[in-house]
């Protein structure tokens, strides 16, 4: 037996706080639980009082003559945590603290809330909250309502987790006009125990909960331990299907980050990260969450990206092809069977081809004749039916064509009946037989996206790791030696040294302290050459006018020698000037930017994306953490909006790849190694053509001193 059971089917409840009086939380919780219909024993607990709500009071819940499953406590902290010593006596098995006053506010309410959570943890009772709404679970098996939401919602296939119990009011509040149902609810507040991870897992085990909405406001779980289990939730034979939305996306704090993958690892970034690595589906609203939620939890998916519009309006069929296509989406073509199908049905003024519109006369008979040919086309994977109410519209009739349509057929169909008052009736059915119904199409194509973006994620190609060997003790010799003497810049000689450690291209370079050494160090490596100026207290040459590129003898090396030392005098005039680096020029390739960036929470995050000086500009980048393997960089690499590039366009070879992909998972060994990198960006690194490899052609590391 799972210990969550306790917490959403439990056989005995006792309310410690329980109020006479109506308007305290602690007496609707009570009423909500009673009236609710829970088909458990309750007991209200209040030293103070002889009944509620005419069940008859205990002093204590020690006084209880039966065993109980859950104490919910609605008490302050000093008496939640006496409560708290009294339900371990008691021997429950779960305990829900909904009042507030703990963690949230510091000092004491902190101080109580840690011993709290020991007690709980000693006496393996698990525990929800403190500060939260509370459990709801609809089946009638059950029928528990233990929340201050005095709105019991329907039993459905959907289970909810959130950090906030006032959203949570709100979110059944929408879900009853929507017609829409729950498996589970629940409101976890500062998560002293009990957090997304624990639910997570006892939802994929639940046999009634298909998809999880989460809203999130700080994840309190390590990331790699969260991905690594949530992405096996999200996979295989029977997945659970998660979508979450997360609060608080400001990435103020990067600012101050002295690389471009600090400055661009903010924690939303990372969150992104999180949710792509783990299968989890991310919304920017509350509606989207819903929206998403209702596609999926129809439970049937496309098998490919080729969708079908039926409409009977033109203007609404061309605003949900726009939003298939910009949803991953394509228009079906469709075979010439299907079209003189079609023909037989419609009037000669209808457009035949995809999107199919069956002009604002349509009733009935037109949706469902022209529904069933389109379905019936092989090239077809999912439909999207708008009706716009006129003169002719029969919304509840075609609501019923569509509804026994579905039930024969495995494709996905969503719909679009936009209006409120004149296609209720139609809407409501649709819903009643979970087939996802929406105001706008757009809002339906989106979700036809999202159903498509979850069938990709579970079918996704799966490649063998790379098997790669480092040189991590000659790594860990260069950056003792840096740390030892108070350095926490990496030069690029020393850079480029522990790059090779991990199998990185580098180019012949030299240190040059004078114009004369400049041209001696350029004819040995060989022209043309690049040459930058090297100080730890410049770091991005290029804003100091210290770098230039392509030279190709040595006047023009002499030169620029002493423009660069000049440029960097005038650009900071207290810098320690260490010379000027000669290198030899990189082969032609397209810049991508590699770096590290240490999050204090989640650790290392290894970041990819087009590199260069527009790097910040276009910010095209993509972040990924630990677990990280050869499938993960591959998906990182295939993430980022310019990935066509490397594809090879306008008759252009093909990139390679295969090296980067190798690259992004020796970074990521490379932190993990060295935890002491603070940043790092290797920007640009130059891809050659397949099979040709890359080269780096400039590398900045940051390193964090030793905590003593």
């Amino acid at each position: 037996m799972d210990r969550l059971d306790a917490i959403f089917a439990p056989e005995t409840i006792a309310v410690i706080g329980a109020s006479t009086q109506k308007g305290k939380v602690g007496h609707d919780i009570f009423a909500n639980i009673l009236s609710g219909g829970y088909t458990g024993t309750l007991y209200p607990v209040n030293p103070k009082a002889k009944s509620v709500s005419s069940v008859k009071c205990y002093t204590s819940i020690k006084n209880i003559p039966d065993p109980i499953d859950l104490g919910m406590i609605i008490l302050p902290p000093k008496a939640a945590l006496q409560a708290v010593e009294d339900c371990i006596a008691k021997g429950v098995k779960g305990i829900v603290i909904v009042s507030a006053g703990f963690k949230e506010v510091g000092g004491e309410g902190a101080r109580i809330e840690k011993e709290i959570k020991t007690l709980c943890a000693n006496a393996n009772v698990r525990l929800v909250g403190p500060n939260c709404l509370g459990v709801i679970n609809p089946s009638e098996k059950v029928s528990l309502n233990a929340s201050f939401s005095a709105r019991m919602p329907a039993a459905g296939n959907v289970s909810f987790i959130s950090q906030s119990g006032a959203l949570c009011t709100a979110v059944l509040d929408y879900a009853a006009d929507k017609g829409f149902g729950f498996s589970k609810f629940i409101s976890i507040g500062n998560k002293a125990d009990v957090d997304e991870l624990d639910l997570l897992r006892y939802y994929h085990n639940d046999p009634d909960t298909d998809v999880v909405m989460i809203y999130m406001e700080e994840l309190s779980r390590s990331a790699e331990e969260f991905i690594s289990e949530v992405r096996e939730m999200t996979s295989g034979t029977n997945p659970t299907h998660v979508i979450a939305i997360k609060s608080g996306s400001s990435d103020a704090g990067a600012k101050a980050a002295a690389s471009h993958t600090g400055a661009l690892a903010g924690s939303d970034a990372l969150y992104d990260a999180i949710f792509t690595m783990s299968g989890i589906l991310r919304c920017v609203s509350v509606n989207q969450l819903f929206d998403y939620a209702q596609a999926f939890a129809a439970n049937k998916y496309p098998t490919g990206d080729k969708i079908a519009i039926i409409t009977n309006a033109g203007g609404p069929g061309i605003i949900a092809t726009d939003m298939s296509e910009q949803s991953g989406l394509k228009l079906a073509q469709f075979s010439e069977e299907t079209i003189k199908e079609l023909k037989k049905h419609l009037p000669a003024t209808a457009n035949f081809h995809n999107p199919v519109d069956v002009i604002g006369d349509a009733a009935r008979d037109r949706y469902e004749n022209t529904l069933t040919t389109v379905l019936a086309d092989r090239g077809v994977d999912a439909v999207l039916i708008i009706l716009t109410p006129q003169s002719m519209t029969d919304a509840i009739g075609t609501a019923e064509a569509i509804v026994n349509i579905a039930r024969n057929s495995i494709k996905p169909i969503v719909c679009s009946f936009m209006g409120v008052v004149d296609v209720s009736d139609g809407v409501n059915l649709l819903q009643k037989h979970k087939i996802p119904v929406y105001q706008f199409p757009e809002s339906a194509a989106r979700s036809l996206g999202a159903l498509r973006q979850g069938m990709k994620w579970l079918f996704r190609k799966i490649l063998p790791q790379f098997r790669l060997e480092y040189d991590t003790a000659k790594a860990k010799k260069i950056i003792d030696r840096y740390l030892k003497e108070g350095r926490l810049v990496l030069g690029e000689l020393d850079g480029n040294e522990i790059l090779r450690c991990y199998g990185f291209n580098t180019l012949p370079m030299a240190l040059s302290k004078d114009k004369t050494e400049a041209c001696k160090i350029a004819d040995e490596i060989g022209y043309p050459v690049v040459m930058k100026i090297v100080s730890p207290d410049i770091l991005h040459k290029t804003d100091a006018g210290g770098v230039v590129v392509g030279l190709e003898d040595g006047k023009s090396v002499e030169e620029a020698f002493e423009i660069i030392m000049e440029k960097a005098k005038a650009y900071s005039p207290d810098a320690h000037l260490e010379g000027v680096l000669i290198q030899k020029l990189a082969p032609k390739g397209k810049e991508v930017i590699l770096g590290l960036s240490k999050d204090p929470v989640f650790g290392h995050a290894v970041m990819f994306g087009l590199g260069g000086i527009f790097v910040e500009v276009y910010k095209d980048v993509a972040f990924r953490l630990s677990p990280m393997g050869r499938n993960v960089a591959r998906r990182m690499i295939k993430s980022i909006k310019g990935y066509p590039i490397f594809k090879g366009m306008r008759g252009e070879k093909p990139s390679d790849i295969e090296i980067v992909e190798k690259h992004i998972v020796s970074l990521k060994a490379m932190a993990d190694n060295h935890p002491m990198i603070k940043e790092l960006d290797i920007n640009p690194l130059f891809v050659h053509e397949q099979g040709e490899g890359a080269t780096v052609a400039d590398i900045i590391i940051q390193l964090e001193k030793k905590e003593s």
